[in-house]
């Protein structure tokens, strides 16, 4: 019984072809070149035409899509405000967050030098930035920030070391016991604003915020909300009540383009649009 060679599996998945057809096994060796040949041609035929289509229809790939539809319905329906803070954060931002050096996520972490890191979450910069609009209207505060993140993740089909995420943060803005209705209310919200209807909500634990809710599709997991007040509070001087949602672009459009690879959506120059360009 034979097997796609490496280099043939390589191929055929820089065409996105299907996890059934990467496995499938053989008589012999002539039966799988043969087949190779046909798939990889018929892939080929079809990843151009959706560049074609991209380049004449679309205009606008589909994490930039996503990523405008969120930021339409945050800014249009829900009234929260958009904020643009450093990609560099200071090791003692990390700290706040429990990232310290025994932590697990401190290896993931692109420093820049012992003090300096890309930041590979937005979290720590919208705390700040939400405890100071506080302190100055004592009014509600809801912003969000888009960007990209950095992490050293393990380069499987789900992560990549560079992505962008979206984190919106609603602060003061319902009283205590009401913030898990509020969360599932803005997700529910935000996943019918792209147009999404393919998840569930999820009950999970993460490493820096505890308990969290998740929204995934299958084993995919497009988003992380979390409640306050948390203990991680205190560190950053605020004490109201606050819901935030942290979503993964390129996981979204992973999921909504029926992708195989993340790489196929991220910042890339082998792909466009989750085609390939070297066809």
């Amino acid at each position: 019984m034979e097997k796609l060679t490496t280099t043939q599996i390589q191929r055929l998945s820089e065409l996105n072809a299907s996890q059934d057809i990467i496995g499938k096994v053989f008589s012999g060796m002539a039966e799988r070149d043969s087949f190779f040949k046909s798939v990889e041609l018929e892939l080929s035929r079809m990843n151009k035409s959706k560049l074609v289509e991209f380049l004449k229809e679309k205009h606008i790939p589909l994490v930039n899509k996503i990523e405008n539809d969120l930021k339409n319905w945050l800014t249009n329906q829900e009234g929260f405000n958009q904020v643009n803070t450093p990609i560099i954060l200071p090791k003692t931002m990390l700290s706040k967050m429990t990232i310290t050096d025994d932590h697990p996520l401190t290896k993931q972490v692109f420093w820049l030098d012992d003090k300096r890191c890309l930041r590979p979450m937005l979290a720590p910069n919208l705390y700040s930035m939400m405890r100071d609009l506080y302190k100055l209207t004592r009014e509600p505060v809801k912003i969000f920030e888009v960007g990209p993140c950095f992490r050293k993740e393990t380069q499987g089909a789900r992560h990549m070391n560079e992505f962008t995420m979206l984190n919106l943060v609603e602060m003061a803005a319902c009283k205590d016991g009401d913030q898990n209705t509020r969360l599932r209310e803005l997700a529910i919200s935000a996943m019918d604003a792209i147009g999404f209807k393919n998840y569930q909500l999820e009950t999970t634990d993460s490493e820096v915020y505890g308990e969290t809710l998740d929204i995934v599709c299958g084993d995919i997991e497009l988003a992380s909300c979390a409640t306050g007040p948390h203990p991680l509070d205190n560190g950053w001087g605020i004490f109201e009540t606050w819901v935030g949602i942290g979503f993964g672009i390129e996981r979204i459009a992973l999921a909504m383009g029926g992708y195989e690879n993340i790489k196929r959506v991220g910042r890339s120059l082998s792909y466009l649009d989750g085609s390939r360009l070297n066809v």
